[in-house]
């Protein structure tokens, strides 16, 4: 059955649907790739601690996908599903659910780590390829774990660096259309069943202008690969250990703007409100969010003193805030 929808889907993604020719060669080859590669798709389910802070924004009852990377279990998905986990449960494709504990959570790249606290029989890992393989257009499969899973062939649209409105950045992201639904944690595999990213959000522009096309933003594994070890060491990576603000923000009009200020962050203490316009950082101008973070996280220290330079209605204001290690501020999960 998996044969056959992968079989149709990459005839349509590739152009084919409806020719009376016979599939693509290396067809056959590609499926089986990508059949093997499914089987390592699980589902993640997660319940947040009470009182978890994180709940506000994902709730406390989370569910996506994980895809197994280690001969020992070791389950690679998105690592906003694990704030503040209570409890986590791993769904594999004999619809068995086991238990599973964090291992990491890398808040620079967006990476999560579990491991299932039993055995996954007969589940072998995935390798991880690379994006630097695939192009503009290449057709990849997206998979979908547990009770709903799903796959879906879909393709490659832009690669280019992105910056989240939740003092996020990475320089490099994977950007595909059509978009799938559940793409929390979802793998994306290459032609050849290797892992290339973990789905993180859904997207309105991953052109990244006119015209509006919409898709899925991925984290590619190339960010995983350098800092895997280190995350299984310590439970992140010393480039997630930084200053952080608690600013929702925007670029609107070469400018950043912020839309929301977490209570309790240091953001709010030090006087930011929403509707601020974010002039200056430590006296250097900013006008995008990927200049605004970068000039945060490069203070040394997490809990260093920021020095912000805002449009608060018609003033001006220079503002001292106190930065805090983001980690710090939530309760962690059992194991990290």
């Amino acid at each position: 059955m998996l044969a056959r929808i992968l079989l149709a889907a990459l005839l349509v993604t590739c152009g084919l649907a409806g020719a009376a020719t016979a599939p693509p060669a290396g067809a056959q080859a590609t499926i089986e790739a990508l059949t093997r590669a499914h089987a390592a798709v699980v589902g993640v389910q997660v319940t947040a601690a009470e009182g978890a802070r994180s709940a506000e924004t994902l709730g406390r009852q989370r569910s996506g996908s994980g895809v197994v990377i280690g001969p020992d279990g070791l389950v690679l998905t998105i690592g906003y599903l694990l704030l503040e986990a209570d409890t986590i449960q791993v769904q594999t494709q004999d619809n068995r659910t086991l238990p599973a504990r964090a291992v990491g959570y890398d808040l620079a790249t967006g990476f999560g780590l579990v491991r299932p606290l039993l055995p996954l029989r007969g589940v072998s890992p995935v390798a991880l390829g690379t994006l630097k393989d695939v192009g503009t257009g290449d057709a990849l499969m997206a998979a979908t774990g547990g009770a709903d899973g799903d796959v879906a062939m879909t393709q490659l649209v832009s690669k280019r660096a992105f910056s989240g409105y939740w003092e996020y950045h990475i320089e490099s992201a994977l950007f595909t259309s059509p978009p799938i639904g559940n793409h929390s944690g979802a793998p994306l595999f290459n032609q050849r069943g290797e892992l290339l990213g973990i789905g993180s959000l859904f997207v309105s522009d991953v052109l990244g202008g006119m015209p509006r096309v919409p898709g899925n933003m991925f984290v590619p594994v190339d960010l995983l690969k350098p800092i895997l070890a280190e995350m299984q060491k310590t439970g992140t990576s010393s480039a997630s250990r930084r200053p952080w603000l608690g600013l929702t923000s925007a670029e609107q009009g070469g400018r950043v703007q912020v839309v929301r200020v977490a209570p309790g962050s240091p953001a709010q203490a030090g006087g930011i409100e929403a509707g601020d316009v974010v002039l200056a950082i430590d006296g250097a101008r900013v006008a995008t969010l990927e200049e605004f973070y970068k000039r945060l996280w490069a203070h040394a220290n997490p809990d260093d003193e920021i020095v912000l330079t805002v449009l608060q209605g018609a003033d001006i204001r220079t503002l001292k805030i106190k930065a805090v290690d983001r980690m710090s501020t939530m309760a962690r999960p059992a194991g990290i």
